[in-house]
């Protein structure tokens, strides 16, 4: 399967995981415990990969399975990193409000490329880390509100630690994401037993964070065990089908293509998520979201492109001299 067929698939799923998320809720609110749903997604993913695991063990020669525990230890790191990122996430809001920290969540598309160049030796031109800037201007500019609004003032009147945590939360995230593709690509090993140890790992620290959400609560409903399908129907377990289904699409592109592919796929998805917006919750367009949308085609455009297709290159004239030389010799004897 080709990159691009998975990165558009991604972007359509990571799009509508918002509006699932938006249709999943009742008068405003969840019925369900909504700490379960990554929890159920991790298992679904677990089982998932296991699955196409076993059945890659039945053909001959079997996939390669490293099992040294040197390599094991390293993929409980990047749930490691999710785990404080989400909680920096939560530190950030408490200094900033939702408008500007979507806003700030922008950086990490810098960040990403910055670490990317950094840690994975990939070199990027002059023409990509342009179009990478474009992307987080593009994105920025479609959630930005008119300047008449109150909202519009609030990104400058945050206090300085709320820019602090959002630095660090977008630094975070470019992390676990560059750090998914150093492990997914540093050796020969199937994707599938690759997904079997991170789902593993992952549905462990889910399954602690349930714990920990019990103690905090004093299990006042009960543990998590006897009430994790309570409030659940049809909308909700698409929402967990879709976070665990996207899940597998960037593992795979984490595989076989790139961080910086998975960053396109997700921003498109969120300009994506406005418009659907726009027809579904009578979400009413704004000259910005019009604006970033162009401004990132044109970022998608300049990344992925043949450079011989954005710029023109000057034609190659033949030097005097060789062209002197080409003139027959009959010629010169006759002048």
């Amino acid at each position: 399967m080709r990159w691009y067929v998975v990165a558009s698939l991604l972007t359509v799923l990571t799009s509508s995981q918002g509006i699932l998320t938006t249709l999943s809720q009742s008068n405003g609110g969840y019925k369900y415990d909504y700490a379960t749903v990554p929890f159920l997604a991790e298992v679904f993913k677990l089982l998932v990969s296991s699955v196409f695991l076993w059945r890659e063990m039945q053909n001959s020669p079997p996939p390669k399975m490293t099992m040294d525990w040197k390599s094991v230890r390293l993929y409980p790191i990047p749930s490691i990193i999710y785990l404080i990122h989400n909680n920096v996430q939560f530190a950030t809001l408490t200094y900033v409000d939702t408008s500007t920290y979507q806003i700030m969540g922008n950086l990490k598309i810098v960040t990403t490329g910055i670490l990317f160049r950094l840690f994975l030796k990939r070199k990027l031109t002059n023409l990509q880390w342009m179009a990478i800037i474009l992307l987080a201007v593009g994105t920025t500019t479609s959630q930005v509100k008119g300047c008449g609004e109150a909202s519009c003032d609030s990104f400058f009147s945050s206090p300085i630690q709320g820019y602090l945590f959002g630095a660090l939360s977008a630094c975070l995230s470019a992390l676990a994401g560059v750090y998914t593709e150093f492990l997914m690509k540093k050796n020969n090993d199937s994707l599938y037993w690759q997904n079997v140890q991170l789902y593993t790992f992952g549905s462990i620290f889910n399954m602690g964070r349930l714990l920990m959400d019990d103690f905090r609560s004093g299990f006042e409903e009960g543990p998590w065990w006897q009430r994790i399908f309570n409030g659940y129907n049809m909308t909700t377990w698409l929402v967990v089908l879709n976070l665990g289904t996207t899940g597998l699409l960037v593992s795979w592109l984490m595989k076989y293509a790139d961080n910086i592919v998975k960053v396109y796929a997700t921003s498109m998805a969120m300009l994506l998520t406005m418009v659907l917006s726009v027809i579904l919750f009578n979400f009413k367009p704004t000259v910005q979201l019009f604006l970033g949308i162009i401004i990132c085609m044109m970022s998608l455009h300049m990344y992925f492109a043949p450079p011989s297709t954005l710029v023109d290159l000057p034609l190659t004239v033949k030097p005097v001299s060789e062209s002197v030389s080409e003139v027959p010799t009959e010629r010169k004897t006759n002048s």
